[in-house]
């Protein structure tokens, strides 16, 4: 089904529904199982899996690389129905996609031929680099130092979502003398013990807990020449927990309606025959889609702004890093809004239903809970306070969010 024909809208391009096509098939098959997997806290190893073969991991990279040449605003669109189909599984390959973008930012052709060659042979990469230790804001304990010609990691890493399906671990880390450091680990090197001890009561399946590294060694060419991110890189993380956002709400929106279209028993006191034609209900579960609409458009909108900072690239650094802070307003000031939409999806959608909608069999309950901790990452209060100052004052947002002692 086209994405006009669900009532979503035309996708970002001409070309969307070619491109989208290709990887349907694998986004139905992975959310026939969706309910399951979250039961029985079953890791989509397979769906990932799956996805790889489909060379969805390869969206960013052009044609004569063995990828799709998405522009942005097609990948983020693509999230959203990937997302629609499992949240868990869009999550898990924030990193990856993540890393992908600063690939093609680096300034190293060295860096960008070698990781464009493994990335196009379905090599993926997870997070480490958020830390629960002691390390205050700004810095790491994870240290990396050199041991003549390789260089050693020693830490611990939390937050890292991905790691558990992946080949390699996005590392940042500090050297011997405090500076900021960015490494590729691979997942099964000596000395890596990634843990599976995510317990949030969201988003369960992400593989998002504690990874180790003790004595790792590393060859040079893992060390990333110029350890700054991509220009963008605030605005595409954030973005990316948004379009999974709307995906939740998508699917909500389908399976009230359809519990709706289902359902035998209706209340004495209410408004049909039969609940589908109850106005009261189909008022609720109105709200709901619309909400979800209007949660994708946003993102999408947003999307176009950091597509704008990758083609400015080459046109100069004030160029670039003026594109750079309007897409941080533009994803800031999407943050609450698309947050607040999918909550209130997420929780009213039991309105429409009767007390049966929250039997563990049906996962409703899912959507608030993956919802809700998405939402949690980086306070969105922080944002709107950011999206304030730039419009009284012209203050630009933060380059970078941080986490750690104070």
């Amino acid at each position: 089904m086209l994405q006009t024909d669900a009532g979503w809208g035309a996708g970002p391009s001409a070309r969307y529904e070619e491109l989208a096509a290709r990887f349907r098939p694998v986004f139905a098959q992975i959310r026939a199982t969706a309910v399951t997997r979250d039961v029985e806290r079953r890791l989509p190893h397979a769906e990932i899996g799956w996805l790889k073969e489909a060379r969805f991991t390869t969206l960013r990279l052009s044609g004569e690389a063995g990828g799709h040449d998405a522009s942005l605003p097609e990948l983020f669109n693509l999230l959203i129905e990937l997302s629609q189909a499992d949240s868990n599984v869009a999550n898990a390959l924030r990193a990856h996609f993540g890393f992908t973008e600063d690939m093609l930012c680096s300034s190293s052709a060295e860096w960008r031929t070698r990781w464009t060659a493994r990335i196009s042979a379905g090599e993926t990469v997870g997070s480490g680099v958020s830390e629960t230790g002691g390390a205050k804001v700004g810095q790491f304990d994870t240290r990396l130092r050199q041991v003549g010609s390789e260089y050693v990691v020693d830490g611990r890493k939390f937050y890292t979502t991905g790691s558990l399906f992946a080949d390699w671990i996005h590392l940042s880390a500090e050297d011997e003398d405090g500076a900021a450091v960015v490494a590729a680990v691979p997942t099964r090197a000596l000395g890596v013990d990634i843990v599976d001890d995510w317990d949030g009561f969201g988003q369960a399946l992400t593989a998002s807990g504690t990874a180790r590294f003790e004595g790792v060694v590393l060859a040079p060419e893992l060390i990333k020449p110029d350890p700054a991110r991509f220009p963008y890189a605030m605005a595409f993380f954030q973005l990316v927990h948004l379009a999974t956002l709307a995906g939740i709400g998508r699917a909500a929106s389908e399976d009230v309606a359809r519990l709706v279209a289902e359902r035998q028993r209706v209340y004495s006191h209410g408004n049909g025959g039969r609940s589908a034609d109850d106005p009261q209900v189909q008022a609720v579960v109105g709200r709901v889609r619309g909400n979800a609409y209007a949660a994708g458009a946003v993102v999408l909108k947003a999307a176009e702004a950091l597509q704008r900072v990758f083609d400015a690239r080459g046109e100069g650094d004030d160029r670039a890093a003026k594109a750079a802070a309007l897409a941080d307003v533009e994803v800031n000031q999407a943050v609450t809004v698309v947050t607040n939409l999918v909550l209130e999806a997420t929780t009213s959608l039991f309105d429409a239903l009767g007390a049966s909608a929250i039997k563990e069999g049906l996962g409703l309950d899912r959507y608030w809970r993956n919802a809700r901790t998405i939402a949690s990452h980086n306070p969105r209060i922080y944002r709107d306070r950011t999206v304030g100052a730039f419009a009284v004052n012209g203050t630009a947002p933060p380059r970078e969010y941080r986490v750690g002692a104070s």
